[in-house]
């Protein structure tokens, strides 16, 4: 089922974590950030709007390390119930697509709660000072091929928060499955 996360809560404070990643190493919060900010994503394996956008995700995160933001992706989802987003498939997911940054396993989901991760893929975007900036969507596209002339408004949003600073107060909600969370 889609879900829409809720639009950016400007100026919240990134939440400090380490979690294991697919590279065989711990990454922390201060590992990723980069000088200019940092792009947290929360993605999965098995997601349709994931898979939709993976190669784009990945032009994004190399264009947006060339400008000083550091970039992460996080898989939350409950293994258990949905076993392609077990770690071993993380580590496939994260060769197959030839991911540039740090690919973390949130096994506990305590740090998609500490963010109110809603969906996959669900973007947050932090500047210089890991102050909230851009809670908002890849680009128009959603889950189907983009069209050549699409707005990258995610690389844009980020682009002006490494310049300025600051997010652009027009955002557009991202769209995914929801985060599979454990049964209580």
């Amino acid at each position: 089922m889609a879900t829409t996360p809720p639009l950016c809560d400007f100026g919240w404070p990134a939440a400090d974590f380490t979690l294991p990643g697919t590279d065989g190493r711990h990454h922390a919060l201060s590992d990723i950030r980069g000088p200019k900010g940092m792009l947290l994503m929360f993605i999965c394996n098995h997601c349709p709007y994931v898979i939709a956008v993976r190669d784009r995700i990945v032009r994004d995160a190399r264009d947006l390390e060339k400008l000083g933001i550091g970039v992460a992706a996080i898989c939350s989802n409950d293994a258990e119930s949905h076993p392609a987003d077990s770690f071993d498939n993380m580590v496939k997911f994260a060769a197959d697509a030839g991911f540039p940054f740090p690919y973390l396993h949130d096994a506990d989901q305590s740090v998609a709660r500490a963010y109110n991760a809603a969906c996959t893929p669900d973007f947050f975007g932090f500047n210089a000072d890991l102050q909230l900036q851009y809670r908002g969507r890849l680009d128009a596209s959603r889950a189907r091929p983009a069209k050549a002339d699409v707005r990258r408004d995610l690389f844009e949003a980020m682009r002006e928060i490494a310049e300025t600073g600051l997010g652009p107060p027009e955002q557009i909600a991202s769209m995914g499955c929801s985060i599979k969370w454990k049964a209580a």
